[in-house]
């Protein structure tokens, strides 16, 4: 279904997300963090975006509501208005619990790592300030504005997981804030839906929505069969022209309540997401349920006013719409889209920018631009001619935030390199087309590889003799021009030395020797060699292969412990341990 369907900007964000996620939980760098603050910063305009798109068209309804007629016709026409303003007043009701909520939430987590001073005052614009901008009761669903960077410890992931989920993954606790967070959410998925799809009973062609909770699917087609098979079924009746809008904002407020988390099965989103994720990450989590929420409000104001007919035109009626990024690399071209929401396909519309002249074409003026080293601010007006001639401005105005292109290296193994062994590295970099990375000290080349059911493509890194391996990642964008991204210096250790799985040996039958890596994600495999083994003062026995024969510990005691010496070969070159065994019968 189109209507759920995300931007490309809103799937590189979320791929960003997971990405960040995924670096945080091997103690990857301060940039990482850093770049959290960013998706929070850039979460937190867009939820301004959404409170603003869903204002503006209930704006739009009590302007016409004090600009009908006295007649029977306006009077009709003031009791429907009158309704759908009800609708969206019980929308907004619930829509503002919920933001409240997360908003006390977000507080009390920073209150708890930074000290309830923190949030105490809100100091706009103060980037030695957390707080921002408070709740303001006046204005309920706008979250309260936050600045993250001015958080010190922005690492902290104990507190975030305490709170929200509790002690382990595994099982979410009831008591803790995250249980309330889920059924308020679930729970306004419900409401939005049934309200926005649900006229009042007993009024001509009445139509009405009664939501089942889905929380399990295999994938999106999957999910969205269920949903409109949900909607169409179960005694509904649901007007065809409301499906879409209906089955997108479903759409947009369903997550998957379990699912497997690496190695565990059956984890809970919030177990998933919170889950050694650091304040500014559950933060930015916390955020980008807000701004979902705000999302799906505005399609469901939306839809209601579309239930007013104004006529043809309605120019004291019409807005201006201006689409197009709101962040941008240095560098990097944007793109904007300008048009009006009334668009007669005989009348272009004249659209000006303080950037120049603008073509118009199918009634879209497009401004083409290059972003600088700072915030860009693109203003101008649209205007429109009536068939009466008489011409309608509206003045418009987009801001683009600059960032710094930042590129990031992702190890899904390590947070270091090891010498002997293939270390696997991706390379990410946000908002370019392709990317490549140049080591000095070792060699790389390009693989691809599946783990744990995911695909990958990077490099393998083979670090040389050195104490250190610096790697380089460069990306081409769009245009195919080359940008670095930057240098990351990584640290080289020896790979580490394996343990015996079993360090016993019986009289009996003696012991098969096998070696792994205790704790650690790194795959290896060791092919023991041969060995010694020692008893007190006698003279050493030698063995060959895996398997310590009895004999070698034919003198000993049970209950006694015997030294040994495995030789073994395999990840990390050849090697020698020594270790003791015990005796057993």
């Amino acid at each position: 279904m189109a209507g759920g369907k995300e931007t490309p900007r809103q799937k590189m964000i979320g791929l960003m997300y997971l990405v960040l996620t995924a670096l945080l939980a091997l103690n990857v760098s301060k940039q990482i963090l850093d770049a959290f603050v960013a998706i929070e910063d850039n979460i937190q305009r867009g939820s301004i975006t959404q409170y603003d798109r869903g204002e503006t068209a209930k704006g739009t309804l009590i302007e016409e509501l004090s600009s009908v007629t006295k007649d029977e016709a306006g009077r009709a026409k003031a009791a429907k208005i009158k309704k759908y303003l009800g609708m969206i007043e019980k929308i907004d009701k619930n829509v503002a619990e919920f933001i409240k909520y997360v908003d006390d939430l977000k507080l009390e987590l920073i209150e708890k790592v930074e000290g309830p001073e923190s949030v105490k005052v809100a100091k706009p614009n103060d980037k030695e300030s957390i707080l921002w901008k408070k709740y303001d009761p006046q204005t309920p669903l706008l979250p309260t504005r936050l600045y993250l960077q001015a958080i010190q410890q922005k690492d902290n992931f104990d507190v975030p997981m305490h709170e929200i989920v509790g002690s382990e993954i595994s099982k979410v606790d009831p008591t803790k804030k995250g249980q309330k967070l889920w059924d308020l959410y679930n729970g306004l998925r419900k409401s939005i839906v049934e309200t926005a799809g649900t006229y009042k009973e007993g009024e001509k062609n009445s139509w009405k929505v009664k939501v089942k909770d889905i929380n399990d699917y295999k994938d999106f087609q999957d999910l969205s069969k269920q949903i409109e098979k949900m909607i169409k079924g179960g005694g509904n009746k649901v007007n065809p022209e409301d499906m879409e809008a209906l089955l997108s904002i479903y759409q947009e407020l369903t997550k998957q309540e379990f699912a497997d988390h690496h190695e565990a099965k059956n984890i809970h989103w919030l177990g998933r997401t919170f889950d050694h994720a650091p304040l500014v990450g559950a933060l930015a989590s916390l955020s980008s349920l807000q701004n979902e929420i705000l999302s799906a409000r505005a399609k469901a104001v939306n839809l209601l006013k579309s239930k007013v007919t104004t006529g043809e035109f309605s120019f004291n009626k019409i807005q201006q719409l201006v689409s197009g990024p709101g962040v941008a690399t240095s560098g990097e071209e944007v793109e904007l889209l300008v048009t009006m929401a009334a668009y007669d396909s005989d009348k272009n519309p004249v659209v000006t920018a303080n950037t120049g002249s603008v073509e118009v074409k199918d009634g879209i003026g497009r401004i083409k631009l290059k972003a600088g080293a700072t915030d860009m601010t693109v203003n101008g007006s649209v205007t429109i001619t009536n068939k009466s001639g008489v011409p309608y401005k509206r003045d418009w105005e987009w801001k683009v935030a600059v960032v710094k292109a930042q590129g990031s290296i992702s190890l899904p193994e390590m947070a270091v390199l090891y010498r002997g062994y293939d270390n696997k590295v991706v390379p990410v970099v946000a908002g370019a087309v392709s990317s490549s990375i140049s080591v000095a000290g070792g060699s790389s080349r390009a693989a691809s590889w599946s783990e744990d059911g995911m695909s990958y493509k990077g490099y393998i890194v083979t670090p040389g003799a050195g104490n250190s391996v610096s790697i380089t990642l460069t990306g081409k964008d769009k245009d195919g021009k080359s940008k670095s991204y930057g240098t990351f210096k990584y640290k080289v250790k020896s790979f580490p030395k394996p343990e015996i799985l079993d360090p016993t040996i019986k009289k009996s039958s003696g012991a098969r020797v096998t070696l792994i890596l205790k704790d650690s994600p790194l795959k290896a495999n060791f092919n023991v060699l041969g060995g010694e083994i020692t008893i007190g003062n006698e003279t050493p026995v030698s063995f060959s292969g895996g398997v310590i024969p009895a004999s070698a510990v034919a003198k000993a005691k049970a209950g006694a412990k015997v030294a040994a010496v495995i030789r073994y070969n395999g990840t990390g070159g050849p090697n020698t341990m020594l270790t003791v065994l015990t005796v057993k019968p």
